[in-house]
């Protein structure tokens, strides 16, 4: 089927509909719709706008994990194209309010951007309903298709996965490793395998215990069980893909002599000692590149794949301490085998 081309709304028509479409999503999500134009008041930034984007954060900007880096990005993407695109977003969505969120985008936008694997179901089926509209998913599930207005951007969190894993078993004194994530989706799923794939790697003789879903990307307090009952079986480090439940699993680090790998976002090593080190993956690069395609009118419903293969790699994996070499020796081998492709983490 050939690809369908979504139309290009004009200047005039951003300006006749893109502040009464902020007003109106940011009545239904009591305020949490603001427009970011850098510079100028929202209205002004809309006005002088050819194109208009609406991102849907459904956690908080301040997470420290997926939404804040992706979040980043936005900012960079908003500061690049001031003046020609105006960004506004919705943040803390709940579940039950993705769709009615991404239709408020859809009315009055050019692309609409959705965060996080949670939101697959809500952005096809709105996509459907908006076919001159373009639409990307960014951590939906690595195989998923395209719509002809839909493209699937892939952080490839997996990668970072892997890495984590294998960090964590040449760091592990007690051969023993585990993996918590935030929600049993495809993606988390997927790299849970992938952890304990790096870590068999980098260490064939270490155990990996089975992944714990805490069913929630932010409450650290079921973090930190799931994280102590890791503890308690004999694990001493631990990969994670959680937002602000992170901070559970440091607490329960520190309570049980154990450390944790910290990421997408790097911090620096003495800032807590919790953190044997951190994976970094720029969630916010795949905001950026929709908006320097949409700017440029080369836009596409496509399927990318970010990370390690990308043309500019956006994932890595810092150690903290001083490591011994034959550790960050191992690491950057693995690193460059998936970079060549000779490493398949999906």
């Amino acid at each position: 089927m050939p690809q369908s081309r979504p139309r290009i709304r004009t200047r005039s028509r951003a300006r006749s509909r893109g502040l009464d479409r902020a007003l109106a999503c940011a009545a239904a999500f009591g305020g949490l719709v603001a427009l970011t134009g850098c510079g100028g008041s929202p209205a002004a930034s809309t006005a002088d706008s050819t194109f208009e984007v609406g991102v849907l954060f459904p956690g908080s900007l301040s997470d420290d994990g997926f939404m804040e880096s992706a979040y980043r990005g936005y900012q960079r993407a908003a500061k690049k194209h001031d003046g020609t695109i105006a960004f506004s977003k919705a943040e803390q969505v709940t579940t039950a309010d993705y769709e009615q969120a991404l239709v408020c985008f859809a009315t009055g936008s050019d692309l609409v951007i959705s965060l996080g694997g949670q939101t697959d179901a809500a952005v096809r089926k709105v996509a459907a309903r908006f076919p001159d509209v373009r639409f990307a998913e960014i951590g939906g599930p690595a195989d998923a298709e395209p719509l002809d207005n839909l493209a699937l951007y892939d952080p490839q969190q997996a990668e970072a996965a892997y890495l984590s894993g294998a960090a964590s078993a040449l760091l592990s004194e007690k051969d023993t490793v585990a993996f918590v994530g935030g929600a049993e989706l495809p993606a988390i799923v997927n790299a849970a395998k992938n952890f304990a794939d790096g870590a068999k790697a980098a260490d064939p003789g270490v155990k990996v215990l089975a992944p714990q879903y805490v069913g929630d990307f932010n409450d650290a307090a079921k973090a930190k069980q799931s994280a102590l009952a890791d503890f308690g079986a004999g694990a001493d480090v631990l990969g994670q893909i959680l937002n602000l439940g992170h901070k559970g699993l440091a607490q329960a680090a520190a309570q049980s002599d154990g450390s944790l790998i910290g990421g997408p976002i790097a911090h620096p090593c003495s800032s807590d000692a919790a953190y044997t080190g951190y994976v970094e993956t720029d969630i916010g690069a795949e905001i950026e590149y929709a908006a320097d395609h949409l700017a440029a009118g080369t836009w596409k419903a496509e399927s990318v794949h970010f990370g390690l293969t990308f043309e500019e790699p956006h994932n890595d994996i810092v150690l903290c301490g001083n490591p011994p070499a034959p550790t960050t020796k191992k690491l950057d081998e693995l690193k460059a085998k998936i970079a060549a492709g000779e490493i398949k983490t999906r």
